[in-house]
C-alpha cells in the first residue's frame, strides 16, 4: 500500500502536522457513491477500538514537551473512556498526591465532542495545536517528554546539545525505535518511506538529528522526506540569533547527508503578497501557511495508484536531486489569481488555510530536470519562498545572481478559501483545458465556496550554497574552538555540492 509514517518533533512540527491531519481528514468520503483521489491508506492505519468497532487512525508518532499536548489525553474515546489508574507503589504509608491544574478544553474541541457546529477558530482560541486537532490518534502515537517543560525559562530546551542528549539518554533507557516507531513499521505492508517534521533552529534539531541516525541503522534503504521549520531571527536578541543560526547550521550539517530530501521551512523573510493576511504572532495561522505548501508539495505520494500524477518519495527526491548528492530543496508556492473559481476575484488567503480549513488535490504536475534552466525560464513565478536566507546581519555583498536550477518539481492543486461548518462533498469536473480537477461543495450552501489554484515548487538551485556558505561564517565566529573546524568543512562540503559543474559565465570572483 506504500504506506508512509509521520514523526512530528516538538510544538512547532505539531502546529504544522495538525494542520496536515485535518486536510487529510478533509478528503474522507463517506458515500459509495463519491469518490477521491487519495489512497487514505498511505497515511491512516486501521485498528480496533476498546468497544469492539473500527477504528482509522493515522500512522504518526507524536513527540512533545510535558505541557505541550494541552487538553488532549493520550487514551480517547476510541479506545477507554476512563484514564488509567496508577499503580499503587510500594510505599504503605501516608501520601500526598500534588495535582498541576488540568488544562481546560477550547470551546472549538468541546463543540466537536458534542456533536454541534464548532465555534468560528481565532487566534486568541487557539493555544495550543490540539485546541483545533480534528482527528483522533491511537494511544502509541502521543509521546510526552518529561525531562523538559514547555516554554520554561529555567531550563529552556533551545539548545541542539540538550536534543542530543535528550534523544541518547531516552534512547539509552527504552530504545526508542524498537518502543515507539517499529509497532508502526511492522504494521505496514510495504512502507514507502517516512515523513519527519522537527524545528532545527533549537533542541529539537539535535534530537532529530540522532533519531535519524537510528533510523538510518534499521531502516537504511527507506526514503526520508524531512521538512526542518526555522523560526524567523528578526527581532530577536545578537546572542539568541547566533544560537539559533548556530543550531541551524549543525542540523544541516547532521540531517541533509542522511536524508533523502531536506526541506527547510520558514515564514518567508520577504514581505507576502497582498492577497494573504497573516498574524505574524499567531503559531496557528504561521503554521497554516507553512502547511499549506507542504500538503500540496508532497500530495501526490498519497494518491491512487490509478492516478497519472502519484508519484513516491523515491520519485520525489530523484526529480529534484539529479546529480545524487544534493538533498537540500528549496519550497516555494504562489495562488494563482487567474485561476480562482466561482467568479472570485480577490478573495483573502487567512493564515494560508482559509477560515476553517483547507483541501487541496493536484490537477497536474511536472517536472523541469534541465541542466540550463535559470529563473527566468520558470513556467511560473512564485511570489512566497519559505527557503530561509536570514542571517540576522545586513549583507555587505552585492545582490546575489539569479539562481541556476539543476532540478525541479512542481504541482498544482485546488484550495477551499471558507466553508461554514458544512460537510464537505467532492465531486469532479472538467475545466476548459480539458484537466480534470475537484470542486469543493458545501451540503449546507446553495453555491459553491471559493477556490483558488495552488502552485508549488521544489527545487535545488544554487541559492542553497548561499545560504549554506553564511551559515559557515556564522560558525567561524559563533561556534567554539574544537567545534568549528569540522563542522565548518562539513558545511563547505555540503555548498559544494550546489556549486559543481556549474559556471555563471562571469568573469566576477567571490569577495
Amino acid at each position: 500500500m506504500h504506506e508512509i509514517i509521520t514523526l512530528q518533533l516538538g510544538q512547532r512540527s505539531n502546529y504544522i502536522a495538525t494542520h496536515f491531519w485535518n486536510t487529510q481528514e478533509s478528503y474522507f468520503t463517506y458515500s459509495p457513491d463519491q469518490d477521491t483521489l487519495v489512497d487514505h491508506d498511505i497515511h491512516f492505519r486501521p485498528g480496533i477500538g476498546a468497544d469492539g468497532t473500527e477504528t482509522f487512525t493515522p500512522r504518526t508518532l507524536i513527540y512533545d514537551l510535558k505541557g505541550g499536548f494541552g487538553s488532549m489525553r493520550k487514551i480517547n474515546a476510541l479506545y477507554e473512556v476512563d484514564e488509567p489508574v496508577a499503580p499503587q507503589g510500594l510505599w504503605n504509608g501516608p501520601t500526598v498526591v500534588q495535582r498541576q491544574a488540568a488544562i481546560q478544553q477550547s470551546e472549538y474541541q468541546r463543540s466537536l465532542e458534542e456533536g454541534v457546529a464548532p465555534p468560528q477558530l481565532t487566534s486568541e482560541s487557539v493555544k495550543y495545536w490540539s485546541d483545533f486537532n480534528r482527528v483522533y490518534f491511537h494511544p502509541r502515537s502521543v509521546v510526552q517528554l518529561n525531562e523538559f517543560e514547555l516554554n520554561s525559562t529555567l531550563m529552556p530546551f533551545d539548545n541542539w546539545n540538550l536534543g542530543e542528549e535528550l534523544f541518547n539518554s531516552l534512547d539509552k533507557e527504552h530504545d526508542l525505535l524498537d518502543r515507539d516507531l517499529r509497532y508502526f513499521a511492522e504494521e505496514a505492508d510495504q512502507m514507502q518511506g517516512i515523513q519527519l517534521m522537527a524545528g532545527i533552529d533549537d533542541a529539537w534539531g539535535g534530537f532529530a538529528a540522532r533519531y535519524l541516525d537510528r533510523i538510518r541503522d534499521e531502516y537504511g534503504k527507506t526514503s526520508v522526506l524531512f521538512w526542518g521549520l526555522e523560526d524567523s531571527i528578526k527581532t530577536i536578541p545578537r546572542e539568541k540569533r547566533f544560537l539559533k543560526l548556530s543550531n541551524t547550521a549543525r542540523s544541516i550539517s547532521e540531517i541533509a547527508p542522511q536524508a533523502s530530501l531536506f526541506v527547510p521551512m520558514a515564514l518567508p523573510s520577504s514581505s507576502l503578497p497582498s492577497y494573504v493576511t497573516l498574524d505574524t504572532h499567531s503559531p496557528w495561522q504561521i503554521s497554516g501557511l507553512l502547511s499549506t505548501a507542504m500538503e500540496s508539495m508532497s500530495l501526490p505520494s498519497r494518491l491512487k495508484v490509478q492516478s497519472s500524477t502519484r508519484q513516491t518519495f523515491d520519485q520525489l527526491s530523484n526529480a529534484v536531486n539529479v546529480n545524487g548528492n544534493q538533498t537540500i530543496a528549496r519550497l516555494r508556492m504562489t495562488i494563482d489569481q487567474e485561476l480562482a473559481l466561482n467568479g472570485h476575484d480577490n478573495p483573502q488567503v487567512v493564515g494560508g488555510v482559509g477560515q476553517t480549513g483547507d483541501s487541496r488535490v493536484p490537477v497536474g504536475n511536472g517536472h523541469v530536470n534541465d541542466p540550463n534552466l535559470t529563473q527566468e525560464d520558470e513556467p511560473k513565478t512564485f511570489d512566497m519562498d519559505f527557503f530561509s536566507t536570514e542571517t540576522g546581519e545586513q549583507s555587505r555583498t552585492r545582490r546575489p545572481p539569479k539562481p541556476h536550477v539543476f532540478g525541479q518539481l512542481s504541482t498544482l492543486g485546488t484550495m477551499m478559501i471558507s466553508n461554514k461548518h458544512g460537510l464537505l462533498v467532492k465531486t469532479k469536473d472538467t475545466s476548459a483545458r480539458g484537466v480534470e480537477r475537484l470542486v469543493f461543495q458545501s451540503s449546507k450552501a446553495s453555491t459553491t465556496p471559493p477556490s483558488l489554484a495552488v502552485r508549488t515548487s521544489l527545487s535545488t538551485d544554487t541559492s542553497v550554497a548561499l545560504r549554506v556558505k553564511s551559515l559557515q561564517n556564522i560558525v567561524n565566529r559563533a561556534i567554539s574552538v574544537d567545534e568549528r573546524e569540522a563542522l565548518s568543512n562539513s558545511l563547505g562540503e555540503i555548498a559544494e555540492a550546489y556549486e559543481e559543474g556549474w559556471d555563471s559565465g562571469t568573469d566576477e570572483d567571490d569577495d
